[in-house]
């Protein structure tokens, strides 16, 4: 039994030393000053898929070979080492460093392409801030501008499409929350209609069109029915011109009962409205001719009164 813990403690304690070993030879080439020695052991580091520690000595060395005619291969090798680390926001910026410093390189093509697609990862969900996403669309468009004819172009562009659905999104579902928000401001009722139309005209082949365009009119109604009655007819017709816009560009779509639901709530509405102000102004009326006579009786009794001479 003690020959056995005696072996393993024995293993333990060689496996430890050619672990500290291993990383004192690396120490020794990290702290040395032959730069062509530091630059071989970075480049078996990184073929080893060892990015972590080639990332050290890539970037010690991308300041000793600034001017040199070796710098080339290695800013290339160090962007794409902070690629494999996932670290997206350096390495886009070494990848876009790179191709305007050697555009004429054989891997500037694949860096300005890398640099974009870095942008694209980091591209968050729609619910959020999307200006990495504006940014990715620009990168991606400038790379196909820039090599129009490049095999990567198809991929750019599906890439592009990607991120212009995620902008679509956005756009609608900021939208829709002016509309959600209208209970509490009526206001916001007006506001989902702006944005609605602002985003189609952004992305005028928006796939939410149809829905974008019921809720327009959905909003419209909401708003008209919300206002005081002086003001709902005028806003109750905007409502119908915009069902009636909806009935003629989605004739088959499943939401045409909706549609005409609301088109003739809003008809109804109108007709409401118009009583509602006809009543108002009747007991306007009323209350002018009852004030009338009130003037007209104290002017009498005050007659009456009044002392002959």
């Amino acid at each position: 039994m003690f020959k056995i813990k005696h072996v393993l403690l024995l293993s333990f304690t060689i496996i430890a030393l050619t672990i500290a070993g291993c990383k004192s030879q690396f120490e020794k080439i990290r702290l040395s000053n032959d730069v062509a020695k530091k630059y071989q052991e970075a480049m078996k580091l990184y073929n080893k898929k060892n990015y972590s520690k080639a990332i050290i000595l890539f970037e010690d060395l991308s300041q000793k070979y600034r001017g040199r005619a070796e710098a080339e291969d290695l800013n290339y090798y160090y962007a794409l080492t902070l690629y494999k680390l996932r670290d997206y926001t350096t390495a886009r910026y070494q990848f876009k460093s790179f191709a305007d410093t050697y555009p004429t390189s054989k891997y500037a093509e694949e860096c300005r392409y890398l640099g974009a697609y870095c942008y694209y990862l980091e591209s968050p969900k729609s619910s959020l801030d999307q200006t990495n996403t504006k940014a990715a669309i620009d990168a991606l468009q400038l790379f196909i501008n820039f090599y129009p004819k490049s095999e990567r172009v198809a991929q750019a562009s599906k890439y592009i499409a990607d991120l212009r659905a995620k902008l679509e999104t956005k756009a609608f579902d900021n939208a829709k929350l002016y509309y959600d928000l209208g209970a509490a401001d009526v206001s916001n009722y007006k506001s989902a209609v702006i944005a609605l139309k602002n985003a189609q005209i952004d992305f005028p082949d928006i796939k939410y069109a149809e829905e974008m365009d019921l809720l327009i009119v959905r909003s419209q109604y909401n708003y008209a029915k919300n206002s005081i009655e002086i003001r709902q007819e005028d806003r109750y017709n905007e409502a119908i011109t915009y069902a009636d816009e909806f009935m003629n560009s989605y004739p088959e779509s499943k939401l045409m009962d909706q549609a005409k639901t609301l088109k003739a709530d809003s008809e109804s509405g109108i007709e409401h409205a118009k009583r509602m102000i006809a009543e108002f102004q009747k007991n306007q009326e009323k209350y002018k001719a009852m004030l009338a006579k009130e003037a007209k009786a104290d002017s009498t009794n005050t007659t009456i009164k009044t002392p002959i001479k």
